[in-house]
């Protein structure tokens, strides 16, 4: 396995004013990673913009000679409505053309992330039928570009790793698999590895990220899970995710891609960050 960082790991630094997202590429590069990962390039409301920004980040990548192996973006899948649903189908399109301009061929969408009072709007698997066909096409244009498209454990009621394999065999399309966060189970109370261990043979890219997981909040635990309990960010290896388990769960199920380190600690980001691959480089030789 390779290794990646999102370069949401460095928005401690990014929304402070010390970083850009552009500067993000050399800093990777600078602390010994193979790839960086991007969520959501600058420009989200100026399309034009977006692209110009891509380009830029893309030239600097390859100055650097780093890769980009992975775009994220957030999304919704279900609107209750045929237009709506349309219209971000075809926006994510054009996330898609943003990814080829990156050179990445991984591209993370999401589902969907609340649940409301009436029709189908209250159910998971009432909208899944909506969503799967949605995330379809999506797939099927990433498939045109040879960029690959999946969707994360992330958003609450789709966070579950049941949830998840119900999600990827609906959607049914060899373009299309799960980006497994090993630590976003513990949003819903999932045991991380029992959980990866479920999906693990539809990952087609991995976050790596620790936690800290407490019975009551605390200065750097404030966040609720969805039965109750608390987590924050945590330098991964020093957190209560099996990171080393996990990581040997996904190669039994044979993969063997990139996994991308995600920092959303209260810690200063840089150290904590050096200090997460230090630990990923020793997992993966010990693996």
């Amino acid at each position: 396995m390779k290794v990646s960082v999102s370069s949401y790991s460095f928005m401690q630094y990014v929304w402070a004013g010390k970083m850009t997202q552009f500067d993000c590429v050399a800093k990777a590069k600078e602390l010994g990673f193979d790839a960086i990962e991007f969520v959501d390039i600058d420009g989200k409301e100026d399309y034009a913009l977006q692209v110009e920004n891509a380009k830029k980040i893309r030239a600097e990548a390859d100055r650097v000679g780093i890769e980009i192996n992975a775009y994220a973006v957030g999304a919704c899948l279900y609107w209750g409505s045929a237009e709506k649903d349309a219209a971000e189908v075809e926006r994510l399109k054009r996330q898609l053309d943003i990814a080829h301009i990156l050179g990445a061929k991984v591209m993370r969408h999401d589902a969907y992330g609340w649940l409301e009072k009436k029709g189908d709007h209250r159910s998971f698997d009432r909208m899944l039928p909506t969503v799967a066909e949605n995330a379809r096409q999506v797939a099927e244009y990433g498939e045109t570009l040879g960029i690959m498209t999946c969707t994360e454990n992330h958003g609450i009621i789709s966070q579950d790793s049941d949830r998840m394999e119900r999600l990827c065999n609906a959607v049914a399309h060899d373009n299309y698999g799960l980006l497994v966060d090993m630590g976003n189970f513990i949003c819903v109370d999932e045991d991380p590895a029992t959980a990866v261990s479920r999906v693990a043979p539809y990952a087609i890219h991995v976050h790596i990220k620790d936690m800290y997981v407490r019975d009551e909040p605390g200065a750097f635990i404030r966040s609720a899970t969805r039965g109750g309990r608390y987590f924050g960010g945590a330098v991964v290896g020093e957190g209560d995710i099996p990171v080393k388990r996990c990581l040997r769960i996904l190669k039994l199920a044979g993969y063997d891609d990139y996994v991308s380190l995600e920092y959303e600690g209260m810690e200063d980001c840089i150290s904590a960050i050096a200090r997460g691959l230090k630990n990923i480089r020793q997992y993966l030789s010990e693996i």
